[in-house]
Parts: structure tokens; C-alpha cells; sequence
């Protein structure tokens, strides 16, 4: 070693390079809940049910006593559980990295970017993930969140053909996606059943609700264009390039008519959604009959198209058993029958603030509940009934409430590991949690400073 080199003082490592694996990470997030079983009480609120959903009756919990504790092999039992819990999530991972693996390999998909991209011009990246973030964000506002895990893989192939990693599209789709979802004005999963349970018109109250999240797609846009860019990892970006220079695509009429079944079949899952009900397991078969097309429409035999898809499954498996792991928290969650008391715990922290600081603190505590409860129409029917008259109390608007509900509930969704649909999307990314964490919580803490100035000019406007 050379007496330059000696001389150089180490580096303190960041504060970001030291998150353990995500399977490390996850299993200590269970350790901690399980140790959390022995120091909350188990409780539970009564429940009725109105207009066909189990709400919860304010002012009627209360503590359980005949509750037996966890043993310490319980801890192992959740994980196989969470997997059996997470089923639903697991195979449309699997399913959806066999569509995207025979896409690709059609080579479709990578010379439609490329054309597109080539005409925009690489050198207007920023233009790209912008335009990209908001397109996202729409589909976020409009379709739902799980309803957009198959999307995440053509960010990152944008992002290969603008020179930037797998992060940068990633960051750009389920970003995009958990912003417009989390700080729509339509969403019917949190603003729709909240407001029906706090008396309001069906998406009342838009305008506040379509400014927070223009505004928060813009922030991600210039977060990912000045920060997630450039963002340097150790890890390497495993994320196939771009396989030839952008002038050198073209679109065959074979191309055109791969992409044009994956389009009909994604207008088709979209009809699905909105006027049959679909959820994952319609959308993961209707992937599962995109593929096969896919596959006939490029002439590879049966068998050739089995062995894709289980290539494509494999390369997401590491993605999908973290989604299983997660899921194992809710398990240990259920079984202890801790979550009502958490929940009734933190609703009594709101209670006596003034209006304003509690519009913050109600988005604070939605999103620690959200860690709990992660389903977002789950926690509208567990919580609203609670808050709602509390707002009343406190003088808050009851629109002001859900909005302070959607904000703590919908945003932690981008970070808490018992998303199941957060965690899909990585997986099919080829991101993980442990990175996604790196590149993500700073945008946190920019986020949430921008959503409670809207909260707070929301109280004194009279929202």
C-alpha cells in the first residue's frame, strides 16, 4: 500500500450502505413483532355489518383475556403461513416474470423502445422519466396498484435505453404508481370507502386531492432526474442493456403484432377491472393467456413456451419468497390479536391536538397502522369509524380527515414490508427491498413535508 494511500483517511460508510439483506431485514421486522406480542395487550373492537362490509362500532373495544401467547416456534410456523397467505401475490409475480421473459426474448418490446426512444432523443432523458413518472402516476390515479405490477419491467427497459439503471425505472413506475394511487381523487379502495362511511359524496372534495398528487409526481420527477440518477451503489445493476445502438431498431410486422396482443390483452384486463370486478388472480390468468399468445404469435412450440416461463419465473423467485416473508408479520399480527389495540391506542393520540397539527398527526398514525393493516380499504372500514367522530370533536373537517387518512395510508405503502404489491413490483424490477430503501426514503421525508403543508392549508381554507 502506498503512503498516499495510508495517509487517506476511511470512509465512513453511509448511512445507506448499511441495511442488511431484505430477508435479514424482514426476519428482524418479524423477531421485533413477535416481541412486540408480549408487551401489547390483545383486544378487539365489535363489528357489524352495513351495506355488505364489516365495519368496525366506535367506542366498543376492549381488552382480551383469554388470549394464549405465541410460542417461540410460532416465529418459524408464520413464515410458511405468510407464504400460504401471500399466494395471491406470489403467483402473479411468477406468471408475470414468464410474460415479461417471453416478451423480451421476442425482442419486441426492447425494439419498440428503442424506436421510441431514438425519435424523442436519449439526450432528453429528464424529458423521458418525467413524462414516464406522470404516465405511471395516471395509471396509479386511475387502475388501482396491484392492478399495475406487470408494467414495472417496461420502466426498467426505458430506463436501459436512457442509459440508466434498472432503479431509475423502477423508481419511475412504482413510484409513479404509489404516488397516483396513494393522493387520488378517485381512488374507490380508500377515498371511496372512507367517505361513504364519513357521510360525504363520492369523491368530493377532488381539488385538494388532484393538487397533492400533480405536485407530488412533479417532486418524484426532479428526485429521480437529480438524485436516483445518480445515486451510486455498490451493488451491480444485473439489468440486461439495451442490446443495440438506438439507430439500429426497427419494428418488424412480427413486432407489431406481438405488442399489439399485449396491448388488446392489457385494454382487456382494464375492462376486467372496472366493470367485472377482476383482481389478481383474473389479472395473473389473463397474463398467463397473454404469454401463451405471445408465444404461439412468435412460433415457439408448447414446450419451448413452458421452458420461458419457467425461466422467467426463476429470475423473480428471490422476489417473490420476500413477499412471503413479509406476509408472515401479518400472521404473527393476527394470531396475538394485537391489532385492534394498536390501532385503538394510536386513534387516542389524536384526540385533544388542534385541528391543524392533527391533520398531520392522523397521516402520521395511518401510516404506522398502515404496517398493520395494509389492505387500504381494510383500514378505511377499521379506522374511519373511530376517526370520523373524533374529527367531529376536535373541530377537523371530516373531508380534511380522510385526507390526512389517505395521505399516512397510501404513501407507506412505498416502504413497509407488509405491502405485498410494493414488494411484486420490485420483484419483477429486479430491485430489492434493501435498495429500494436506499434510493426511496429520502423521497419520503420530501413528500410527506409537501403533503402536510397541503394538510395545513387545507384545515385554514375550510377544506
Amino acid at each position: 500500500m502506498s503512503t498516499n494511500e495510508q495517509a487517506q483517511p476511511q470512509r465512513k460508510k453511509k448511512w445507506y450502505r448499511t441495511v442488511p439483506d431484505p430477508m435479514v431485514l424482514i426476519f428482524m421486522i418479524l423477531l421485533a413483532t413477535y416481541a412486540l406480542t408480549f408487551v401489547v395487550p390483545a383486544g378487539e373492537y365489535e363489528r357489524v355489518e352495513q351495506g355488505g362490509r364489516t365495519q368496525v362500532v366506535p367506542g366498543s373495544f376492549q381488552y382480551l383475556s383469554d388470549v394464549d401467547p405465541i410460542s417461540p416456534f410460532g416465529i418459524f410456523v408464520a413464515v410458511p403461513r405468510g407464504l400460504n397467505e401471500a399466494s395471491l401475490y406470489l403467483f402473479i409475480v411468477f406468471i408475470a416474470g414468464g410474460l415479461f421473459h417471453i416478451l423480451q426474448r421476442t425482442g419486441a418490446l426492447e425494439n419498440a423502445i428503442g424506436v421510441g426512444v431514438n425519435k424523442v432523443g436519449v439526450e432528453r432523458r429528464n424529458v423521458i422519466i418525467t413524462a414516464g413518472t406522470f404516465i405511471y402516476g395516471f395509471f396509479g390515479v386511475a387502475v388501482g396498484f396491484e392492478n399495475n405490477i406487470a408494467l414495472v419491467p417496461i420502466a426498467v427497459l426505458i430506463a436501459s435505453a436512457i442509459g440508466c439503471s434498472s432503479l431509475v425505472g423502477t423508481t419511475m413506475a412504482v413510484g409513479g404508481i404509489g404516488v397516483g394511487f396513494a393522493l387520488s381523487p378517485i381512488n374507490p379502495y380508500t377515498v371511496g370507502v372512507a367517505q361513504g362511511i364519513a357521510e360525504l359524496p363520492t369523491f368530493s372534495g377532488a381539488w385538494l386531492r388532484t393538487l397533492l398528487v400533480v405536485s407530488a409526481l412533479a417532486l418524484l420527477s426532479l428526485y429521480i432526474c437529480k438524485w436516483v440518477v445518480k445515486m451510486d451503489f455498490e451493488e451491480p445493476d444485473d439489468t440486461k442493456a439495451m442490446s443495440k445502438s438506438l439507430d439500429e431498431y426497427r419494428l418488424s410486422r412480427r413486432d407489431k403484432m406481438i405488442l399489439g396482443v399485449f396491448v388488446l390483452g392489457l385494454a382487456a384486463m382494464l375492462v376486467g377491472v372496472f366493470t367485472q370486478g377482476w383482481y389478481i388472480n383474473e389479472i395473473a390468468g389473463m397474463f398467463l393467456l397473454i404469454a401463451i399468445v405471445i408465444g404461439i404469435v412468435n412460433g415457439l412450440s408448447a414446450n419451448e413456451i413452458v421452458k420461458q416461463m419457467m425461466e422467467g419465473a426463476s429470475k423473480v423467485t428471490p422476489g417473490a419468497l420476500v413477499i412471503g416473508l413479509a406476509a408472515s408479520i401479518q400472521v404473527i399480527l393476527s394470531e396475538a390479536q394485537i391489532i385492534d389495540t394498536i390501532v385503538h391506542a394510536l386513534s387516542s393520540l389524536i384526540q385533544g391536538i388542534p385541528g391543524a397539527l392533527a391533520a398531520i398527526a392522523a397521516s402520521v398514525v395511518q401510516g404506522v397502522i398502515n404496517l398493520f393493516i395494509p389492505s387500504g380499504s381494510g383500514q378505511a372500514l377499521v379506522t374511519m369509524p373511530i376517526l370520523i367522530p373524533v374529527a367531529d370533536l376536535i373541530g377537523m373537517s371530516r373531508q380534511l380527515m380522510i385526507t390526512a387518512f389517505q395521505v399516512g395510508d397510501g404513501l407507506t405503502n412505498l416502504i413497509v414490508p407488509t405491502s405485498g404489491g410494493t414488494l411484486a413490483m420490485l420483484a419483477l424490477g429486479r430491485v430489492s427491498y434493501e435498495k429500494w430503501l436506499k434510493a426511496i426514503m429520502p423521497f419520503m421525508g420530501l413528500v410527506y413535508a409537501l403533503c402536510w403543508v397541503g394538510l395545513v392549508i387545507g384545515h385554514y381554507v375550510g377544506y
